[in-house]
């Protein structure tokens, strides 16, 4: 018996990605007109079906928003990253000046989010926050096109990944910390954090500190790295391992990037546990600014991402998307932040 054709038959035969036949086969606006007709005759000569039920249910509105937080794991029972939360507060603001509700929710990435709520009829469109490795979820962000779901993702903007994303330009990000660094003395850096296609805002930051070493004629090759996800104990468990490359601290480093805040402070807790002062000793930056940032012993030289901002345009695009308007992957400039963790200009 012949298997019944799928959306990925049609990607295959139309040379596109299963996001763009999702997109073409409900008149998406992301996808022209000609590319849409070709994929919907390949569809036709398939006798491929849309699921009208599904279809009719998705375009009833709730007049709600649902927010899926994944969890993260934190040094308390909260299970968000300290990032989120001003970010949480302004997706909440900006939702209810639109005149939505606001459907906040946990989800384990082992979950079945990615049917549990248009096909519930619970909300109008999603917006993801707390993602991790891309390759994780892969398939249940081709799941929501393909149900025809509405959705925004906090993140790397990736033409590989289904959906819309908003981000911050990660790579600038490291470039102006990068740029700062170099402009005190620094010449030689380790970087503390994953940094590989699953975590592309890290690997973001690394490219930007390399870029400004390079501009200025210095080698990255010799940039030490460390993996850490953004927790406090990852933090200090990579700067352990990364003094034992060292034979003495006389080799260290003259700064560490960490690609996070909560990285950066775990850092500097196991730098001081082998007698090593910040920044005397050694200069140590973080990434994110959140609130706690400014107030770390010393405080952190950060970069700014602007949360504020983040939250009013995932619910402004998310609205759009639920009208069929055209939205567009986004990409944020972020904003360097000195305080007097990465000390002062260094002596030639």
């Amino acid at each position: 018996m012949k298997s019944k054709a799928t959306s990925f038959d049609i990607a295959h035969m139309a040379g596109v990605s299963q996001s763009t036949v999702s997109r073409a086969l409900s008149d998406s606006p992301l996808v022209n007109q000609e590319t849409r007709e070709r994929i919907k005759k390949i569809a036709q000569e398939l006798n491929y079906k849309v699921d009208k039920n599904a279809s009719n249910l998705r375009r009833q509105h709730s007049q709600t928003l649902a927010l899926l937080l994944f969890e993260d794991p934190t040094n308390d029972d909260s299970l968000i990253n300290p990032f989120f939360i001003s970010m949480l507060a302004s997706i909440t603001k900006a939702t209810a000046t639109a005149g939505y509700d606001l459907l906040v929710s946990f989800q384990n990435m082992n979950d079945d989010w990615h049917n549990l709520y248009e096909d519930t009829n619970k909300a109008d469109g999603l917006i993801l926050l707390g993602y991790g490795s891309y390759t994780d979820y892969e398939y249940k962000l081709s799941q929501l096109e393909e149900q025809g779901t509405r959705f925004l993702r906090w993140g790397a903007p990736d033409k590989k990944h289904p959906g819309v994303s908003i981000g911050s330009d990660n790579e600038i990000g490291g470039y102006l910390m990068g740029q700062h660094l170099v402009s005190l003395g620094h010449k030689r850096f380790a970087f503390l954090g994953e940094a590989n296609v699953g975590a592309p805002e890290f690997l973001g930051r690394l490219r930007g500190l390399k870029r400004a070493m390079s501009e200025a004629s210095l080698d990255t090759t010799g940039v030490a790295q460390a993996d850490a996800i953004s927790t406090e104990a990852a933090g200090f468990e990579a700067a352990q391992r990364l003094m034992q490359q060292y034979s003495s601290p006389s080799d260290f480093p003259d700064a560490i990037f960490c690609a996070s805040d909560l990285i950066a402070m775990g850092c500097i807790r196991a730098l001081r546990s082998q007698g090593m002062n910040v920044p005397e000793d050694i200069a140590v930056v973080g990434y994110d600014n959140i609130q706690i940032s400014q107030f770390a012993t010393p405080p952190l030289t950060t970069v700014l991402q602007d949360t504020l901002l983040a939250g009013e345009l995932l619910v402004s695009n998310l609205l759009k998307l639920i009208r069929n308007e055209t939205v567009e992957d986004m990409l944020m400039k972020p904003q360097l932040v000195v305080r007097e963790s990465c000390g002062c200009k260094l002596k030639p």
